[in-house]
């Protein structure tokens, strides 16, 4: 078995296929597991603590129906229990993430190599994969190999080599999980808005305004869902659900500056952008009209997209169609013997570990379907 790519599905997949005595080459022409030691800031956010499959996959914008198969079966108390085997203690932090006790990406990447012992690695780039009847012929940028099955586990933007004979569907990938570009004022860099309510996807969360546009969890999240939307889009907030009578806060206010009384809402610096929008003036001197004004610019607060932080992204969206895969099997339904795990599917997951978890269960799912016709 040849398993293409040496980042966290794929080495999790020869660690499985090894551990059966299944003959297995890993192949890859960069350093193994190089993509895991930025994850959850380098202490490596290994899963979350949901137990239920399907609460689970409620967490992937793409993949979430495929992923009730791959979780009923290998889910959150796996990952702990498979972790734990390779000798990666975890705890579960108070937002339900679960992390190393080592709170070390750099340990839980050596505890994986050290498990690949009976693995056969080699530093190769693949740059086509050619059905040649029953097997497949590897080829690289050094030589030509052969294989009865392949497991293709090259990840977001590395998943486009030519695989041929079989008509494999692939949609372009585009970067989720990532901060969002906007032409907004470059003043408001380094201001926080917490607990808004983003319109777009029906959450609240934080937003960080930056040189570039905005980040944040909030941010992430909205990045991902829409990962697709051609640009350049608009978002739309409620940056206060607790302002509801204006009126009234005015009346009790009458000699305040309008610049303090958002204050008392939202941060100073964000509420002289705001005022400003409308001269400081005091609140007995704002008519209805300017109220009205203020009280559209607080709940339908809008931000114009351009673009994506180039250069910023750890996660991407799309990858092979999962309507050509086996979700039991992870096994391509064009070919027997091909099969294909981890974020190089069209399957990608929020902040808090699911895109790691993606990797582990789809990479066990294809590891027991291979020994199963061993």
């Amino acid at each position: 078995v040849c398993v293409v790519g040496a980042g966290a599905s794929g080495c999790i997949c020869a660690y499985f296929l090894s551990k059966a005595k299944v003959d297995v080459t890993l192949f890859d022409y960069g350093n193994i597991l190089r993509t895991l030691l930025p994850t959850g800031g380098g202490r490596c956010n290994l899963a979350h603590s949901e137990f239920d499959y399907k609460e689970l996959a409620s967490n992937y914008p793409r993949g979430e129906k495929f992923l009730y198969s791959v979780f009923s079966k290998f889910g959150t108390q796996e990952t702990i229990d498979l972790f734990d085997e390779l000798g990666i203690k975890t705890y579960i932090q108070d937002d339900g993430r679960i992390f190393p006790e080592s709170n070390s990406a750099k340990d839980v990447r050596n505890k994986i190599i050290n498990s690949l012992n009976n693995v056969n690695f080699v530093k190769e780039k693949v740059i086509e994969i050619k059905n040649s009847g029953s097997d497949f012929a590897i080829k690289t940028d050094k030589a030509k190999y052969l294989f009865n099955k392949v497991v293709v586990a090259t990840g977001g933007f590395k998943n486009s080599f030519c695989i041929e004979g079989i008509p494999n569907t692939i949609t372009e990938c585009k970067p989720a999980l990532v901060g969002l570009n906007t032409n907004i004022d470059k003043n408001l860099s380094g201001i926080t808005l917490k607990n808004i309510y983003s319109k777009e996807i029906n959450e609240y969360g934080d937003i960080l305004f930056t040189h570039y546009g905005i980040s944040g969890p909030l941010t992430y999240k909205i990045s991902s869902y829409k990962a697709f939307e051609k640009l350049p889009y608009t978002l739309h907030f409620d940056l206060c659900d607790r302002i509801s009578d204006l009126q009234e806060i005015l009346n009790k206010n009458p000699h305040k500056d309008l610049k303090n009384i958002i204050s008392e809402f939202l941060p100073h610096r964000f509420s002289d952008y705001l005022s400003g929008k409308f001269g400081n003036t005091k609140a007995c001197n704002i008519n209805s009209t300017i109220r009205d004004s203020i009280l559209d610019k607080i709940h339908n607060f809008e931000l114009p997209i351009t673009g994506t932080n180039k250069g910023e992204e750890t996660v991407t969206a799309g990858g092979y169609d999962l309507n050509e895969i086996n979700s039991k099997t992870m096994c391509s339904k064009l070919h027997p013997n091909l099969y294909i795990i981890g974020e190089a599917l069209n399957i990608d997951g929020l902040c808090g570990g699911f895109n790691l978890q993606n990797a582990w269960s789809t990479a066990y799912i294809a590891a027991s379907s291979i020994i199963e016709q061993e």
